[in-house]
């Protein structure tokens, strides 16, 4: 009934855009009933969902409330929050340009300054942009690795940070005391107007610069490795191909794939963590005896890995990817002298094993934080006040990982440049990256780590994933695969569990999540997605060997399934 009466409050206001108006018209009731039964929420990477008419939909109108909100935040933080202004990004999306400009018009009818990008540009340099220019904020218009029905708003605070729950929470309050999102204006007087202003290739310069500064081994030779690169008509074309072509590497683009296609045309999927997102690159690799393949997700935060092994291209998973680079650079740090004494790397409740004991070899300590990057861009700025740790590393299973702190996100960029040099230090090397991921498995032990997840769309969608989340509070797994549960985690109630009682589970937020730790070394997370209508499970499994670890994962996998079903 609810969703009917904003229906049909939205048919009838005048401010209505007509786009939009038209969508509405045409809509069943189930539709309908999707698109209006909530209001949009902000999850783990801010305001994400799919492009249309509805209070539940990314759309000019839940951007300019989204906005409005924002921009009563920053006032109430005073003039020189509104002075200093907010730097605003975005991607290739359907309308990302329009929600961008846009926003900067709604801010300045607060008489907030902003600074856009003339074009698309990565979400990391939104963040550098923020805390290079001396924002106060920024917001990045993105869905990220999303479907290409998807778009999205993420919000940053003066450190380039997205926003953490204590700031976004007043940001949400504001937000939700807009009444009505259809009375907000953009509309700007000539003065309003020169509170916008368009930034470009400046920044971009400065940024370049500091993502060439990570190099460890700038004079590697970079002769004998061929690298295909594709952007996923993403944001990171002009970027890492400046960078790694500045640099030195033999860089093949996937031509189809450069071009800032909203459509993902050329493309069975934009997420890295998809075998799709590399069809073509596979291609290109075979053509040219490529011996790597990146591929960056359209907002450029995310970098997957393809690699020769036994002459063959095989795909990484995030957390094999992220086990390199932590390999690669504690090595190099450690062999260089450069390792701080009180290093500390950060990881989230979801990532794999291997990446912490990489560390511990190299007298790293890790913190684990919650998902979303915004909790290790916290860590990061917290060490930076009191000294009591340096920071040298931070990722996540999913692909994204943070090699220097001038950026506050994940930065493929940074990815890129990193994963590049260390492929040509290891040939140099007579190594091959899985050769040297095969030397972490013998020493550290056998992983065999995955996701997988099952989508549950719209009004029903959300009902039955909290039905699922509130079933396995009220009866919880006891075993799995009959392998028992040593120690339950429960991150909503901060509660963990063994056979010895229940004690309190400190040092995180409240979130949705629920992590078993099982009798034979493995873990297993269940947790709804923040961005998309999914429950996501997460595995990280050990084995005697390889084999062993792989065959008990399919055994938990298929457990699991049923679980979910």
């Amino acid at each position: 009934m609810e969703a009917k009466l904003q229906y049909e409050r939205w048919m009838a206001h005048p401010n209505l855009d007509p786009d939009l108006k038209k969508e509405m018209e045409g809509m069943t009731e189930q539709q309908i009933n999707d698109a209006f039964y909530t209001n949009i929420e902000f999850g783990t990477a801010g305001m994400r969902g799919v492009l249309g008419a509805g209070t539940n939909r990314i759309n000019l109108h839940t951007i300019r409330k989204a906005t409005a909100g924002f921009a009563a935040y920053i006032n109430a933080n005073g003039p020189e929050a509104a002075a200093r202004g907010i730097a605003i990004g975005y991607d290739n999306r359907h309308f990302s340009r329009e929600f961008a400009f846009d926003s900067a018009r709604v801010l300045a009818t607060f008489g907030i300054r902003s600074y856009v990008f003339e074009s698309l540009r990565p979400t990391p340099e939104l963040s550098f942009a923020v805390r290079h220019l001396n924002c106060f904020g920024g917001i990045m218009i993105t869905a990220s690795h999303n479907p290409k029905e998807y778009n999205g708003y993420k919000l940053y605070d003066e450190k380039g940070c997205q926003l953490i729950p204590s700031l976004a929470d007043q940001v949400i309050a504001q937000v939700n005391a807009v009444a009505d999102e259809l009375s907000v204006s953009s509309a700007v007087t000539p003065e309003q107007e020169k509170l916008i202003t368009v930034i470009g290739a400046d920044v971009d310069a400065e940024y370049y610069r500091n993502v060439k500064s990570i190099q460890l081994n700038p004079d590697v030779r970079k002769d004998d490795v061929k690298i295909v690169f594709s952007p996923e008509h993403g944001t990171s074309n002009i970027p890492v191909r400046t960078i790694l072509g500045d640099c030195g590497y033999q860089v093949i683009p996937v031509l189809e794939q450069c071009d800032p296609d909203p459509d993902f045309s050329n493309t069975p999927t934009p997420n890295p963590e998809q075998p799709g997102a590399y069809e073509l690159a596979l291609k290109y690799a075979a053509a040219n005896d490529a011996d790597i393949i990146l591929v960056c997700d359209p907002d450029a935060d995310r970098m997957g890995v393809v690699a020769k092994r036994n002459g063959e291209l095989k795909l990484m998973t995030g957390n094999q990817s992220g086990a390199l680079l932590i390999e690669y650079i504690f090595s190099q740090l450690a062999a260089k002298g450069k390792m701080p004494a009180n290093a500390v790397m950060f990881n989230t409740v979801v990532t794999g094993d291997l990446g912490e004991k990489i560390a511990d070899s190299y007298g790293v300590a890790t913190e684990k934080t919650l998902t979303g990057f915004k909790f290790i861009g916290e860590k990061v700025a917290k060490y930076e006040v009191n000294h009591e740790r340096e920071y040298v590393f931070g990722y996540e299973e999913s692909y994204g990982s943070l090699i220097s702190p001038f950026v506050r996100d994940k930065d493929a960029q940074q990815a890129c440049l990193m994963l590049a040099e260390a492929a040509c230090y290891y040939k140099e090397h007579g190594k091959t990256l899985w050769d040297v991921l095969d030397g972490l498995y013998a020493k550290h032990g056998f992983y065999a780590e995955t996701q997988t997840s099952v989508t549950l769309a719209g009004a029903a969608g959300a009902a039955r994933i909290k039905e699922i989340m509130d079933g396995l509070r009220k009866e919880r797994l006891q075993t799995i695969a009959d392998v028992k549960v040593d120690v339950w985690q429960d991150f909503e109630t901060r509660e963990q569990g063994s056979d010895e009682g229940i004690t309190a589970l400190e040092g995180f937020t409240v979130s949705n999540v629920l992590k078993y730790f099982m009798a034979d070394g493995s873990w297993i997370a269940i947790r709804p997605s923040g961005t998309e209508p999914k429950v996501k499970v997460y595995y990280c499994v050990k084995g005697a060997d390889q084999k062993a670890a792989e065959e008990q994962l399919e055994r938990y996998i298929a457990v699991m399934k049923g679980v979910l079903s």
